[in-house]
């Protein structure tokens, strides 16, 4: 029922949104406000049973029952009454949206639902035009149910399917989707433990922080780590506004009913201002590269460089707690780049971290990115001895309809406790490093493989290329 639910959403929202972020953001506050009429539903039958009062979050004419799904007295929809056209939008453009950005002001504190009820809606706007589209598409969503485990469970999987598609999308979709299985790898070898923080500076959709949660949430032994786990493990910062809203909407799906998601400019912090209270435990990113940040925020950091990914990755260094670890992607020309910035950011990492792994991925691991990228794998305290190095090599090309899975690093996540040499695995000894500390992976064990390719083989890979080179002209070319 949830798959179809959600295709009816498509097929109005292509009638007034024009791309696939625009999707995902305007089902989301409707999701969101849908989610939290059945968690209010629930909170109030368990404060009957326990015989106590139960104070509602959204009262009155705010209530979902009341404007986008009211009921006759059967329990059968009041399509008759119902708000709708002019009226509907009106409501929700004045009267609804004003109401719940007022929720950031009255809230008793940041970690409570209330709050982020504000900083959710204090940065939507409401981009449906169409009052009839609009109650189309809540008759669609009442129809779901956040109750059960189960229910939640598929809600959250149908969820992450569409953050998905929009960075297959493309364009700026792209950098707000890290493949799970790459995420899921990343915190099997971190290794986050309840009681501890887990942070990501750059979270987009929350990807590192969903999962986290479901790591550790197979860990909870008492209903103090549940505590724990909910309200004072999960911590998140992010810049841009649409990833910001679709992260808290994600890892509340998930099951985290009050995300501790800053929709605020991580870099703007000064570095020399970063107190021991100021860090964690564990670190889990995907900063974005290419990025450039202005003259202003480049003075919060000591590695002079302008480029987002490096000042991100000092950030991550210098809030990572002592004997905290850290799992982040970087693009692999960090490795070697021999500009000041790169080689002072390579030895303040080697000198004040233990980099004790680091996974090369082929290209295509990021759709539409087109770069190559490496994982960085790190221990604060200790100044690194030895690198071992993985270089994950696959016998297909990865894409849209290729992914990378987690069979495919399998063999990674075997041999990375003991660290143990293969044709792709290898170590090297920092003292050997020259002067520009170059970490460029020079895999020693590969086996040059004979190119048995036939000329009909070749002639197919170049049509191939010649494809995707005409596809990303195409796209080039609408952009401008």
């Amino acid at each position: 029922m949830f798959e179809q639910t959600f295709k009816n959403i498509d097929d109005t929202l292509r009638l007034v949104c024009s791309n696939e972020l625009d999707y995902v953001e305007q089902s989301s506050w409707i999701l969101f406000l849908k989610y939290l009429h059945d968690l209010e539903y629930e909170k109030r039958l368990h404060a009957e049973l326990g015989a106590t009062p139960y104070k509602p979050i959204i009262t009155g004419e705010f209530c979902w029952d009341k404007w986008a799904a009211p009921k006759d007295a059967s329990g059968t929809p009041d399509k008759k009454n119902a708000l709708t056209g002019e009226d509907l939008l009106d409501f929700v453009n004045r009267e609804l949206f004003p109401y719940l950005r007022k929720f950031r002001q009255t809230a008793a504190s940041p970690d409570t639902i209330e709050y982020k009820i504000g900083e959710v809606f204090g940065e939507l706007k409401n981009k449906i035009t169409d009052g009839a589209s609009l109650r189309d598409m809540l008759w669609d969503i009442d129809a779901l149910r956040f109750q059960t485990s189960e229910e939640k469970h598929e809600m959250s999987h149908l969820y992450e399917s569409r953050i998905q598609r929009m960075g297959n999308a493309g364009r700026n979709g792209g950098e707000y989707y890290t493949p799970r299985p790459l995420i899921r790898t990343i915190i099997e070898v971190v290794k986050p433990e309840i009681g501890k923080t887990v942070y990501d500076g750059a979270c987009g959709s929350a990807g590192f922080l969903c999962e986290a949660f479901s790591y550790l949430n197979e860990r909870v032994h008492s209903s103090d780590d549940r505590e724990t786990l909910q309200k004072r493990t999960l911590y998140g910062r992010e810049k841009k506004e649409l990833p910001y809203i679709i992260g808290m909407m994600n890892m509340i799906l998930h099951g985290v009913e009050a995300p501790n998601i800053q929709h605020t400019n991580t870099l703007a912090i000064n570095l020399a201002d970063v107190q021991e209270g100021d860090k964690y435990d564990f670190i889990l990113a995907n900063p974005p590269f290419g990025g450039k940040e202005r003259p202003e925020i480049q003075q919060n950091s000591t590695i002079k460089t302008g480029e987002t990914a490096y000042l991100f990755l000092e950030h991550f260094i210098k809030h990572l707690r002592a004997g905290g670890r850290a799992g982040v992607v970087i693009k692999n020309t960090f490795l070697s780049n021999t500009d000041t910035a790169s080689v002072a950011l390579r030895r303040k990492l080697l000198e004040e971290c233990n980099l004790f792994a680091v996974l090369d991925l082929p290209g295509g691991v990021f759709t539409g990115a087109g770069v190559k990228t490496v994982v960085l794998f790190f221990e604060k305290g200790m100044p690194t001895d030895k690198v071992w190095y993985y270089q994950l090599g696959l016998d297909r090309n990865l894409g849209k309809t290729n992914p990378l899975n987690e069979g495919d690093l399998a063999d990674f996540v075997a041999l990375q406790p003991e660290q143990k040499s293969s044709d792709k695995s290898w170590t090297i000894d920092v003292a050997t490093l020259d002067e520009t500390c170059d970490l460029s992976v020079k895999n020693p064990n590969k086996v040059e493989e004979e190119d048995n390719r036939t000329p009909e083989d070749i002639a197919a890979e170049i049509e191939l290329l010649n494809t995707d080179s005409n596809r990303l002209l195409n796209e080039i070319l609408e952009l401008l």
